[in-house]
């Protein structure tokens, strides 16, 4: 299983600190999983702009979406910071 974290608003829109999520093989499925759990407010959320960490990495110095997952490893999702 995957273990999923969640932070800042993300933990008030699931309800969850973490999860674990079984069968998923990349970072889309992983998502594309937590859109149906969760739904709109969500995925609108995820959309804007996020950071996703795989084991402490950036998918964006990875693969991407593409970057595959695996059992035991810690996804981290943030939502996007606030600034000013």
């Amino acid at each position: 299983m995957v273990r999923v974290k969640f932070f800042a608003m993300l933990r008030d829109i699931t309800g969850e600190r973490e999860m674990e999520i079984k069968n998923v093989k990349n970072v889309a499925e992983l998502l594309h999983r937590l859109y149906e759990i969760f739904g709109d407010e969500f995925r609108k959320e995820i959309k804007e702009r996020n950071m996703i960490l795989v084991n402490g990495k950036n998918i964006l110095d990875m693969d991407g979406y593409e970057t595959e997952i695996k059992d035991e490893d810690i996804v981290s999702i943030f939502p996007p910071a606030g600034g000013g």
